[in-house]
């Protein structure tokens, strides 16, 4: 009988043994990949909990190569992860944190770089199903589970900031489903997350940034 990996099984909606620790580990993955812009040059994973006990046996660092490559969950290159990563170029670790137990059990740190030498730094949960929630963007407490498409704002905590990013979204039609605003603390940087049930329109972050204290937009589309 041929040895048949877990890996080369295709399931309706994922590559890998666990819509914990494969399928959801490759969205978490996939929506940070989104968030920074440009290819990925270097990128750590921190592990926490039973991810950091069963994360090779699991495929979890296959997933989450595949994820931060832009691969979906259903992707079948996820098997081939380790390789195309090489290929690419694309520098990786994995990092073992047993010491913080007082965390969600299923919980990575995803800490990018990008080849302009732009930081970030990104803390995603594994709810199970496939489903995850994107807890932290760079050190800020976030929440948004990437199921609506999404428009992230990083701006500084000004009065007008947030009607303008109404206005701009209003203006193209885009019907908001959630909208909520996070910050370190007042005055300093906030981030705006805007989910949408619709397709968002391309053409929305040049008409964010026409506010002088819009840092950064990303766009995540569903």
């Amino acid at each position: 009988m041929a040895f048949i990996s877990v890996f080369d099984v295709l399931g309706p909606n994922m590559i890998g043994p666990s819509s914990s620790h494969t399928a959801g580990t490759a969205v978490i993955a996939y929506l940070a990949h989104k968030m920074i812009a440009g290819p990925i040059k270097q990128v750590e994973f921190i592990l926490y909990g039973s991810f950091s006990k069963t994360y090779k046996g699991h495929g979890t660092d296959r997933a989450l190569l595949g994820g931060i490559m832009g691969f979906g969950t259903d992707d079948t290159r996820i098997r081939d992860s380790f390789s195309i990563a090489k290929e690419r170029g694309l520098e990786y670790h994995f990092t073992i944190n047993e010491t913080e137990t007082d965390i969600y059990p299923n919980t990575v740190d995803i800490m990018m770089t990008n080849e302009a030498g732009q930081t970030m730094t990104v803390r995603g949960e594994s709810l199970g199903g496939g489903k995850v929630r994107i807890v932290r963007i760079n050190g800020v407490e976030v929440d948004f589970t990437g199921e609506y498409s999404a428009i992230i704002v990083v701006h500084q905590d000004k009065p007008g900031v947030v009607a303008h990013i109404t206005k701009c979204l209003s203006d193209r039609n885009a019907n908001i489903a959630f909208m909520r605003l996070f910050r370190e603390s007042r005055g300093h940087t906030a981030y705006t997350i805007v989910e949408s049930d619709d397709h968002l329109p391309e053409n929305i972050v040049e008409s964010l940034k026409e506010n002088s204290n819009v840092h950064d937009v990303m766009v995540i589309q569903s």
